[in-house]
């Protein structure tokens, strides 16, 4: 995979807006960052400015839901045209909403699609276009089904970088949170396909907390995807450059990072932000340290409040023994 898919931050929806995406990028030059999906037919025809993001959030990727592909061309051509520097496909979120959508995960069952779609991205723009999918949907789930899959989408298609989520999706009967967490991973089957297809880049999501596992996926893969740890322990990531991509940056303390982030906070406030809004990405800085739940309380109770700011984030920040922050 190009550098930076080397270790990404999965697309969250509700959760990797643009506030969460400046708040990684203050962690980790390298990793890549995911917008939450957003549909063609926000982009296309919604009110608002669905592409926004800032500068420093490179290098990011946008991801689409849909499955018209005239309407994906013009969304990847938008976004190259902003700057986005990889535009991915969503093949994996099980949600009955994005069924009704005719996108997510459903489309497993309709390679040849998928591969018209892939197809007429890749002849409007020059970033790459890749696809993150699951290793099965519902009864169809062997590994046959897989690699038909990924072989007509990246022949037909011309995708040469797949993400799998290392779980099938069952497209009825589980919420999307019981499809993150029922269906067994099955990382092994993605060491596979890496092996079929060795001139395809393939990277790992799913059920991955640590970068020591994120270093034993590398021996097999060409890329890992971290999800909800990363949103929930998002220190996580101050070492990334360092254990992943090899450079020799300090490490940022967490006091450190909180700081850096008031220009911004400011800025955002002065636009007619909420506090609340942008802190919520944050209360999991110092996850399972001493101070770390009076961090969270006193945020949670006052960030929301009329007027609250940077003040808040100082309080809290007092809760933390100054000797742990390291």
């Amino acid at each position: 995979m190009y550098h930076a898919s080397r270790l990404s931050v999965a697309p969250m929806l509700d959760w990797t807006d643009r506030h969460c995406r400046y708040f990684h990028r203050l962690m980790t030059t390298q990793t890549l960052l995911y917008t939450e999906m957003i549909t063609t037919g926000a982009i296309i025809h919604g009110k608002g400015d669905f592409l926004a993001y800032n500068q420093t959030e490179h290098p990011v990727a946008l991801q689409l839901g849909g499955s018209n592909p005239a309407d994906l061309a013009t969304c990847a051509k938008l976004a190259e045209e902003r700057g986005y520097d990889e535009v991915n496909l969503n093949v994996g979120c099980p949600s009955d909403r994005v069924q009704n959508g005719r996108f997510g995960a459903c489309l497993m069952g309709e390679p040849e699609l998928v591969a018209e779609c892939i197809a007429a991205m890749k002849a409007v723009v020059s970033i790459p276009v890749t696809v993150k999918t699951r290793i099965g949907i519902d009864d169809q789930d062997s590994y046959e089904f897989l690699t038909r899959f990924v072989s007509l989408v990246s022949e037909q298609g011309g995708c040469k970088d797949f993400t799998i989520h290392a779980r099938k999706a069952w497209l009825s009967g589980l919420s999307p949170k019981e499809n993150r967490e029922i269906p067994p991973l099955d990382y092994p089957r993605a060491y596979q396909i890496k092996q079929d297809f060795p001139h395809l880049n393939i990277g790992v999501n799913g059920g991955i907390k640590s970068l020591e596992e994120s270093l034993e996926h590398l021996t097999h893969l060409d890329g890992v995807m971290i999800g909800r740890e990363a949103y929930q322990n998002p220190y996580i990531l101050a070492e990334v450059d360092q254990k992943i991509f090899g450079l020799e940056t300090p490490v940022k303390k967490r006091s450190q990072v909180v700081r850096e982030m008031y220009p911004y906070i400011e800025e955002q406030l002065s636009k007619g932000a909420y506090l609340g809004h942008i802190s919520r990405h944050m209360i999991g800085l110092f996850q399972a340290m001493p101070g770390a739940r009076q961090w969270r309380r006193y945020i949670s109770e006052n960030a929301h409040k009329k007027g609250a700011g940077l003040e808040v984030l100082e309080a809290a920040l007092a809760k933390i023994p100054k000797e742990l922050d390291v």
